[in-house]
C-alpha cells in the first residue's frame, strides 16, 4: 500500500505540475495518471488502495466542502436568494430531460434506462467546482453579485438531489416499484443536513471560544466531527434521510458567521490539506475509469454527453432569469456548472453491480462524461473568469 501511495502522490504531483505549465488544469493530468495506473491499464496500484478508494475520495470531499463552508458568508447566501435554490435542481432536471429525449434515439435504450443514465451524469462535481469558486472569492472576482457563492451553494445541493433521484430510479428498475417517500427524502435530507451542521457548528464555536487550543488541533477536531457526520448519515440510511456532506458545509458556514477570525485561520490550514487530498481525489477518479468502455463507446455516446451538457447549460440560463447578472456573467455560470467527476465515478458502476440491463451503457456514458466535462469545465473557468467577471 505504501508503494502505491508514493506512486499516486509523486506521479500526481509531477503530471499535475506539467499540465499546469501547459496552461491546462492540473486535475486533468491527475485523472490521466489514475487511468494509466489503474487495473485496466498498467495495474500499478495495490488492491488495498482500490478497496478503500471510495473512503479516500470522500475524505477529500470533506476537506474541500469544509473549506467551502469556511469561505461562505451567510449574508452573501441570503443575498443570492431564489437563483441559488433553482440552481440546486433545475439544471439537473433539464439535463435529465435532455437525456430521456436523446438516449433512446441514439442508444436504443428504454425511457427508464435513459432516465437512469441521465441521473448518473446530471450531478455537477464539487471537487472541480468548489476549489475554483473559493479562489474567485479570495481574489474578489464576481463577489459583488455573489456569483461564486451562488455556484458553490447550488453545486453542493445538486449532488444530494441527483443521488436521491438515481436511487429511486434504480430501485424502480430492479423491483418495479417506487414510492413517493423516495422523493420526499430530497427536501428532508437537505433540511436536516443544514440544521444538523448548524447545530454542530454552534457547539464547536462555543467550545473553541471557551478552550484555547492550537489551530492544528481544531482542524483535527473538525475533521473528526465531519467523519462522524458522514457515519451518522450512513447509520440513519433507511430511517431518517440526512445529508452528511451538506451538514459539513453548513458547519463551516456557521463557524465563519459566528467566529470569522478563526474561520480565516482554519481556511489556511485546510488549503494545505487540499494539496494532498486533491491528488488522491482525482487520481482515484481516474483509477475508477475503464478506458475499455470509453473506447468502445463510439461517437453516439460522445454526442449524447454533449447534448446533455447543452441542456444543462440551458437549465442554468433558466435559473438565472430575472437576475441582475449580465450576459458575460450568465455565460460564466453556465460553463462553471458543467464539470462532472466524483459522483459519476461513484455511481457509474452501481447499475452494473445491481445486474441491471443498462449497467454497461450507464458506466460507458459516466466514463465519457468525466473525460469530456471535467477538463472542459475546468479549462473554461480557469481561462474565462478574468474576462467574464468583474473584480
Amino acid at each position: 500500500m505504501l508503494t502505491s501511495i508514493a506512486i499516486i502522490l509523486l506521479f500526481g504531483l509531477l503530471v499535475g505540475w506539467i499540465f499546469s505549465k501547459m496552461k491546462l488544469p492540473s486535475l486533468l493530468g491527475m485523472i490521466i495518471v489514475g487511468i494509466v495506473l489503474s487495473p485496466h491499464c498498467l495495474n500499478l496500484v495495490d488492491d488495498s488502495i482500490l478497496t478503500i478508494s471510495g473512503d479516500l475520495r470522500q475524505i477529500a470531499l470533506v476537506i474541500i466542502l469544509t473549506r467551502a463552508g469556511l469561505s461562505l458568508n451567510f449574508s452573501d447566501l441570503k443575498k443570492v436568494g431564489r437563483p441559488a435554490i433553482l440552481m440546486c435542481f433545475v439544471p439537473a432536471c433539464i439535463e435529465m430531460m435532455g437525456t430521456i429525449i436523446f438516449a433512446p434515439l441514439l442508444l436504443g435504450v428504454s425511457i427508464l434506462d435513459a432516465a437512469i443514465i441521465g441521473s448518473v451524469i446530471a450531478a455537477v462535481s464539487p471537487a472541480v467546482v468548489v476549489p475554483r469558486m473559493i479562489k474567485l472569492i479570495e481574489d474578489g472576482y464576481g463577489t459583488d453579485k455573489s456569483i461564486p457563492q451562488l455556484i458553490l451553494a447550488g453545486a453542493s445541493v445538486d449532488d444530494v438531489f441527483v443521488i436521491v433521484v438515481f436511487t429511486a430510479l434504480t430501485t424502480l428498475a430492479s423491483t418495479g416499484e417506487v414510492s413517493a417517500i423516495s422523493f420526499i427524502q430530497i427536501p428532508t435530507s437537505i433540511l436536516l443536513g443544514v440544521l444538523l451542521g448548524g447545530a454542530v457548528g454552534t457547539i464547536l464555536v462555543w467550545f473553541f471560544r471557551r478552550f484555547h487550543i492550537r489551530d492544528s488541533v481544531k482542524v483535527l477536531i473538525i475533521l473528526s466531527v465531519s467523519f462522524l457526520l458522514l457515519e451518522l448519515q450512513n447509520r440513519l440510511e433507511g430511517i431518517v434521510p440526512v445529508s452528511g456532506l451538506l451538514a459539513i458545509m453548513s458547519m463551516g458556514i456557521i463557524i465563519n458567521q459566528k467566529y470569522d477570525v478563526l474561520a480565516k485561520r482554519l481556511s489556511v490550514k485546510y488549503n494545505k490539506l487540499w494539496l494532498g487530498a486533491e491528488i488522491f481525489l482525482f487520481v482515484l477518479v481516474g483509477i475508477a475509469v475503464d478506458l475499455k468502455y470509453a473506447l468502445a463507446a463510439g461517437v453516439v455516446v460522445i454526442l449524447l454527453v454533449i447534448l446533455a451538457l447543452v441542456f444543462r447549460m440551458m437549465g442554468v440560463a433558466v435559473s438565472l432569469v430575472k437576475t441582475k447578472l449580465n450576459k458575460k456573467e450568465r455565460l460564466f455560470c453556465m460553463v462553471a456548472y458543467t464539470p462532472k467527476a466524483t459522483v459519476q465515478a461513484a455511481l457509474g458502476t452501481v447499475p452494473l453491480a445491481m445486474g441491471l440491463s443498462c449497467g454497461e451503457i450507464v458506466l460507458t456514458v459516466a466514463v465519457i462524461s468525466i473525460l469530456i466535462t471535467a477538463p472542459f469545465g475546468a479549462i473554461c473557468v480557469d481561462n474565462s473568469y478574468k474576462k467574464l467577471l468583474s473584480k
